[in-house]
């Protein structure tokens, strides 16, 4: 009885945890206040296995060229870092900070990555602490609820911003021990409180891109430059039947639909 106490609690978590939250979402696609469009992982998904992949649409869907850009170009992105962080377990991991570290504990510049790929595919491995099956069962576990924080350096029509924009993921599913996970205290750095981070003035440039968006981008082509558009190939790889999220097109929708097949599957084994 205590145990299906707790999992009831759990589920009732987790439904509180994302019922609040909205994401512009449409064919699949998260839209971001800057550039970068989320390809997956999609909120609320339980994750897990050997590593954590993020895929970022870095050209806005073809509205921004890949880089090198031109210097005086007036929209470019200058960096995009990742953080996975959890206000429940005090942690805040580096995934890319923009310099790789000694055996890739944390990841470089994901913009020098998958050169002519529109979308870059981020995979980093669990640190060591997160290793297990299942929802934590212990108050000082690591296992749990995090936060993907992705955050874009970027200039937009002269106009040069830094935004903040976090996707609620489980650190629920299986993860093995795969001789390539950092120790947590290598990769962990304190944890701002939200009012140091401020991430509704952060975000005053608002959603950007997403279908019937009107912001046109100006930009100016490297003089090197012959690559026609820079934009190479199209998504490479990336598409929400990846199986990391719905492709039903949809904007501003309540991400409780994508969880509730997890919250009734929870429920019929907890009996």
């Amino acid at each position: 009885m205590r145990s299906f106490i707790y999992h009831v609690a759990w589920l009732s978590y987790v439904a509180h945890w994302v019922s609040a939250l909205n994401f512009t979402i449409a064919g699949g696609q998260i839209f971001t206040p800057g550039f970068a469009v989320l390809d997956a992982p999609q909120p609320g998904t339980p994750l897990g296995g050997d590593t954590i992949e993020v895929a970022l649409d870095v050209s806005a869907n073809g509205k921004l060229n890949l880089p090198p850009y031109a210097s005086n170009s007036p929209s470019l992105i200058h960096n995009i870092t990742i953080f996975l962080y959890s206000y429940d377990t005090g942690r805040n991991f580096t995934i890319t900070n923009g310099t790789a570290s000694t055996n890739d504990v944390s990841l470089g510049d994901i913009m020098k990555s998958e050169p002519g790929s529109t979308v870059k595919h981020v995979k980093w491995h669990w640190p060591d602490c997160l290793i297990g099956d299942g929802k934590p069962t212990t108050l000082d576990s690591d296992r749990g609820f995090y936060n993907i924080s992705i955050r874009q350096n970027f200039r937009l029509n002269g106009v040069d911003h830094y935004t903040i924009f976090d996707v609620p993921i489980s650190v629920t599913n299986r993860i093995d021990f795969t001789g390539n996970n950092p120790p947590c205290d290598s990769v962990n750095n304190p944890l701002l409180t939200p009012e140091e981070i401020n991430a509704d003035v952060a975000n005053t440039v608002g959603i950007l891109f997403a279908p019937g968006d009107a912001t046109i981008v100006q930009q100016t082509q490297p003089s090197s430059s012959n690559d026609g558009d820079g934009l190479g190939p199209t998504k490479p790889e990336a598409s929400p039947s990846d199986g990391l999220g719905s492709g039903t097109s949809s904007v501003e929708r309540n991400i409780i639909f994508l969880i509730l097949p997890f919250l009734a599957v929870g429920c019929v084994f907890t009996f």
